[in-house]
């Protein structure tokens, strides 16, 4: 444990330090944020938080992390900075949405080939398919969900925090010590991207994260229990930025517009604010709803499957009628 708390401090540390830096230079290279009707800033603010994130995380592991363990995520880091790099290439300069999949795609097959895969189905190709899927779907789902001050980096925090938890209780190191540095850098971050931010993490950082919540996911192992309910823990530990996604791409297909090129304020979290008032607690409303995901997720981690599949039925009814009833409120139905 003791590791993890060095890893983790020194990656907050990191992060306190490098991201007043790096709101510098976003400045100095035209990385900046304008205002929009789409957007819920109303002044210019400074990108590449995200590059403070990648460089606190990767500095963390690199300084305090087992050699031996680093080597093995060696494809973790490779995917990663691929992604990261696609992120600095679009807050710059902007992507298409097929650009971005192709990147994505790579840095998933980057994982793959370093055998950082799903292997509880019974075929393959099938576990191929599933990585791919999970990888992609996290890293966009983390991606949208970065639409106001502080939502992306604490619904990472929070959900790194189960990571390291199920890391610890089943002694698996390595994941214990990403999720730790990812806590840390996000938790640094936090200093300057609450209500109001400074700074913004941009697709350099919500890409990064992303990937990192999906690998560490991935890596994530419960000896104790059957892959055949455990596959769950880490949906429901990211059941927020999964929940945003399937209300943005539900709502936006019924209004006949394409989910990945429309943005708009029709997120959980715009909705919550105009229910509730006031952004900041709807961020804090999304902090409680992660909290809640990880906690129904603690109980899977000993759930039998009868108990498991019962439990994720729940939560699935559950999503699908806020998916509903956010909808009408939204509609005025």
């Amino acid at each position: 444990m003791m590791s993890y708390v060095l890893i983790l401090l020194s990656a907050l540390l990191l992060a306190v330090g490098v991201t007043p830096l790096a709101r510098r230079a976003a400045r100095r290279l035209g990385f900046i944020d304008q205002p929009s009707a789409r957007k819920q800033h109303t002044i210019a603010t400074p990108l590449l938080g995200g590059a403070a994130i990648y460089l606190a995380f990767i500095l963390a592991l690199v300084f305090l992390g087992d050699r031996f363990y680093i080597n093995q995520v060696a494809g973790i880091f490779l995917g990663a900075t691929m992604v990261s790099f696609l992120g600095v290439w679009d807050d710059r300069r902007g992507l298409t949405p097929w650009v971005k999949l192709i990147g994505q795609l790579l840095a998933g097959s980057v994982l793959l080939l370093t055998e950082v895969r799903i292997s509880f189905l019974p075929w393959e190709p099938l576990n191929i398919a599933a990585t791919l899927l999970w990888v992609v779907g996290i890293t966009n789902a983390m991606n949208l969900l970065d639409n106001m001050d502080g939502l992306s980096g604490g619904v990472a925090a929070i959900a790194a925090i189960f990571f390291l938890l199920f890391a610890a209780m089943s002694k698996q190191y390595l994941v214990g010590a990403l999720a730790a540095a990812l806590v840390g850098a996000c938790a640094g971050f936090l200093f300057y991207n609450l209500n109001p931010a400074s700074i913004f993490m941009g697709d350099t950082g919500s890409l990064f994260l992303g990937f990192m919540l999906a690998a560490v996911g991935i890596k994530l192992r419960f000896p104790d229990n059957s892959a055949f309910v455990t596959w769950m823990v880490p949906v429901l530990v990211l059941a927020v930025p999964l929940f945003d996604t399937g209300l943005v791409t539900i709502s936006r297909l019924r209004r006949g517009l394409n989910p990945l090129t429309t943005p708009g304020k029709d997120h959980l979290s715009h909705r919550l604010a105009r229910l509730t008032g006031s952004p900041r607690e709807a961020v804090l409303l999304c902090y409680l709803l992660g909290g809640i995901g990880g906690v129904v997720a603690t109980f899977v981690t000993q759930a039998s499957v009868r108990e498991g599949y019962a439990v994720g039925a729940a939560m699935l009814l559950a999503g699908v009628y806020g998916i509903w009833r956010l909808e009408r409120i939204w509609t005025g139905a």
